[in-house]
């Protein structure tokens, strides 16, 4: 059997290890260019490689092929593929193949990556033995080839859903739905929703999906389709007979007829949108036995994910806080809304097609000056030119926080939360927060 895996980052070379475990014949392809750390790897395994082009007598005579979640549907080669019946598989559906492990997967279009995190910490701090994957830490099928774990928590994009065809977890979280991504979904908001919802798509009756009760489009699909799934509720202003919500300051959690309470207050992350990822994260950690006790400890010792409302520094009695993980207008809402000082907003980036009016009234009331970060800042200054008081273009991170540094005054705070994707000017989302951080320290 030939395995060829297409893209040579974490979720790729991962693939290539475990498929080479398992007595395939793997090639691996990239069209761009692969880490020097990701090539030590393939030639240290002897897995056959090429980089930055597709021979494609090489890869159109696989088996099966695992696409990484960054190359659409739309590329040639993958289209080619398809014409030609082959198998095209994401990195979560061919590892679920060879582990026993029961898993958690958690979606949604905010929130993921913290939930996710805190999910491990809760399960991690009870004794379990799990592993943390997905869009996190090393690959998940390198961990299956390793196979040291009785279950998985893995945080999962629409982009690796996509290319799931029987992979089921145990318990499934969406933690809500806002338009992301549209480029890759023809700009249908439905084909997105759709993508996330199909992490439910294989759950048997024994198996359970989290959901934000409280969001508008969920509650729409589950009203017009169907999962076999038990479902499991979290919500801030609604009562819910089974599932997690909040009385005065008690956060009441309810399932499978066992109940159990914590104060907001005990709660170590802060906002509102971070209730609702503790919600959830208690609620799995409720569904898989964990003591109470533990639960409550857990969530009070915990300490937020890097590059999400991280704050940085204080200086002259202003506030830095690093929301690099903010790519879409949805989370940039969220970090707004949980700041109540006057922000010096930074923005900007590789624009998704994104729809500014629903941080209209919080930009009016909140955001004194806006410093634009990226190559194409059109669109913000189209929709905020006339709202702000000052509105400024710069080049560089250290530029934008120099300039954030001289217009904010004692008392405000300086906020990264590009809204945007970060490919124009850093490599990631981590360096552009690790830039800003940097940057600040300078001052």
């Amino acid at each position: 059997m030939k395995l060829v895996v297409l893209g040579g980052g974490e979720s790729g070379v991962g693939t290539a290890l475990l498929g080479k475990k398992e007595g395939y014949k793997v090639f691996l392809s990239d069209f761009g260019k692969i880490k020097e750390k990701y090539k030590d790897v393939l030639i240290q395994n002897q897995i056959e490689w090429e980089d930055e082009k597709h021979t494609e007598e090489k890869i159109l005579d696989a088996d099966v092929v695992m696409k990484s979640p960054g190359i659409p549907d739309k590329a040639p080669i993958v289209k080619k593929l398809t014409e030609k019946g082959v198998e095209v598989i994401s990195e979560i559906e061919f590892a679920s193949r060879f582990s026993k492990a029961y898993t958690v997967a958690i979606t949604g279009s905010n929130g993921k990556t913290t939930t996710t995190m805190l999910t491990h910490h809760l399960l991690q701090s009870a004794g379990l033995n799990v592993g943390l994957a997905g869009n996190i830490g090393d690959s998940y099928a390198q961990q299956v080839a390793n196979g040291n774990y009785d279950g998985y928590v893995l945080e999962l994009s629409s982009f690796q859903l996509d290319g799931i065809k029987n992979y089921a977890p145990h318990i499934a979280v969406i933690t809500n739905l806002s338009p992301d991504h549209l480029d890759r979904y023809d700009y249908k908001y439905e084909n997105y929703i759709n993508a996330k919802f199909r992490i439910t798509m294989n759950q048997t009756e024994d198996d359970y999906l989290i959901y934000d009760a409280d969001d508008v489009e969920i509650e729409k699909w589950l009203k017009n389709n169907k999962t076999r799934a038990k479902l499991v509720g979290f919500s801030l202003t609604k009562t819910l007979t089974n599932g997690a919500y909040i009385n005065k300051d008690t956060m009441i959690i309810n399932v499978d007829n066992k109940e159990m309470t914590i104060p907001v207050s005990k709660i170590a992350l802060e906002g509102k949108h971070n209730i609702k990822n503790a919600m959830a994260a208690a609620t799995v950690a409720q569904i898989l036995r964990v003591r109470k006790n533990t639960i409550r400890e857990s969530m009070s010792n915990f300490q937020g994910a890097e590059h999400r409302l991280e704050k940085v520094l204080k200086i002259h009695n202003v506030q830095y806080i690093n929301d690099s993980k903010a790519t879409n207008v949805n989370s940039v809402y969220f970090a707004l809304d949980s700041i109540s000082t006057p922000i010096v907003w930074i923005a900007g980036g590789v624009d998704k097609g994104n729809d500014y009016n629903e941080l209209m009234p919080l930009v009016r009331e909140k955001v004194k000056a806006i410093v634009c970060l990226g190559i194409d800042n059109k669109k913000l200054i189209d929709a905020f030119g006339n709202v702000v008081d000052i509105m400024v273009e710069t080049q560089s991170m250290e530029e934008a926080v120099k300039i954030s540094s001289k217009i904010a005054e004692k008392g405000d705070t300086v906020l990264l939360a590009p809204a945007c994707a970060s490919f124009d000017l850093f490599e990631n989302y981590e360096d552009r927060g690790n830039q800003f951080k940097q940057a600040v320290r300078q001052l």
